[in-house]
């Protein structure tokens, strides 16, 4: 579920209570069910029937001179609850949003922007059938060679990245009908690709220098996700350097016990074995508070799966500590979203409702 929380305004949209029937023009949302599968490169592209969906990329970079950094770029779609009939260019059909973030040890803190804007008149777009996203001069899009490539940024900063794929999607959950609650209807249509090679520039203080890296992508589409009781939840997609790729994720209730959990670990000979929510355990090893929020989360944690051959336990350990996200000032919530290592491996972890329970 990773994409999303970089997404300020993803966060509020999945917070909130499933569409209803609010005229007779306005439909509902469909929603997700088992048994769809996944179709590219259509899959790749827009699905604009749908309430929210977003493409997530994350990752960690290598400048020339051996300095690691953590990024994160999002893109997300919301179709809001108004007439899609509407003939006016000005209706606000779909709503399209980016985030991006640098993590720098050197500086310690994030650097971030953002982009907004209704879909139309050529300056906001989410096309259909392939990856093609623009908002003003931020874009992402699936090259003909299958790369997929973005530029994002402002004056703090700029990421001029290619990401290739190096292994097939991996369909999530079940044929890509990721749970996200007790009910059925908390779901998503969700794929990964991950162990994906970056090249490309980032850009500091007016100065580019060249990249290399890893990455991992997450694609989502949904009408409706959390359960009333949540609270918040954690993900931690990680890169391991044996070409195998793990994502987990929990979603948590006001006293912290795990309302749902799934995710998979696909192995380097390709095998996939799907997560349960009672095969997940997540631990606090260590928690950082934040001078700013008071916010206090579990920055290094242990991940503990069972699995048919035993039980396999991963510690995360952040680049650095202050990875966190104040978007108070954008009408958004604060979250911990940076790099982190494990044995073998490194990745991303996000943490949500630290700092209260997220809400509209």
């Amino acid at each position: 579920m990773g994409r999303l929380i970089a997404i300020l305004s993803a966060l509020l949209v999945l917070a909130s209570p499933a569409a209803t029937q609010t005229g007779p023009l306005l439909p509902l949302y469909p929603q997700v069910t088992p048994g769809v599968g996944l179709s590219f490169p259509a899959d790749h592209g827009a699905h604009p029937e749908f309430r929210t969906e977003w493409w997530y990329v994350t990752g960690w970079l290598k400048t020339a001179d051996g300095q690691d950094l953590g990024f994160q770029v999002t893109f997300f779609r919301s179709r809001p609850s108004v007439d899609q009939r509407n003939p006016s260019a000005f209706a606000a059909k779909q709503i399209l949003f980016a985030h991006a973030a640098l993590s720098d040890p050197k500086l310690g803190k994030l650097l971030h922007d953002q982009r907004m804007a209704r879909a139309g008149f050529g300056l906001a777009e989410a096309a259909v059938g392939d990856a093609n996203l623009i908002i003003d001069d931020w874009t992402m899009r699936r090259a003909a060679d299958g790369r997929f490539v973005t530029k994002v940024g402002g004056k703090a900063f700029a990421l001029d990245l290619a990401f290739r794929p190096t292994q097939p999607p991996l369909a999530q959950g079940e044929g890509g009908y990721s749970r996200k609650g007790p009910q059925p209807s908390q779901a998503s249509h969700y794929y990964s690709l991950p162990q994906m090679v970056v090249s490309g520039t980032v850009t500091r203080g007016g100065k580019a220098v060249r990249v290399t890296g890893s990455a991992w992508l997450d694609r989502e589409w949904s009408s409706t996700l959390l359960d009333p009781k949540a609270v918040g939840w954690d993900w931690v997609g990680l890169n391991l350097d044996d070409g195998s790729a793990l994502m987990a994720f929990q979603v948590r209730d006001a006293a912290g016990k795990a309302l749902w959990a799934g995710g998979a670990l696909r192995g380097k000979d390709g095998a996939v074995t799907r997560f349960t929510p009672d095969m997940v355990r997540f631990g606090a090893e260590r928690l950082w508070r934040s001078p700013r929020t008071g916010g206090r989360y579990p920055v290094e944690r242990s991940l503990s799966v069972r699995l048919p051959q035993g039980e396999r336990r991963w510690m995360l350990k952040p680049l650095f500590d202050d990875q966190e996200l104040d978007s108070r000032a954008a009408g958004g919530p604060i979250y911990w979203e940076g790099a982190v290592t494990t044995q073998g491996g490194r990745g991303y972890l996000e943490l949500t409702g630290y700092v209260g329970k997220l809400r509209l």
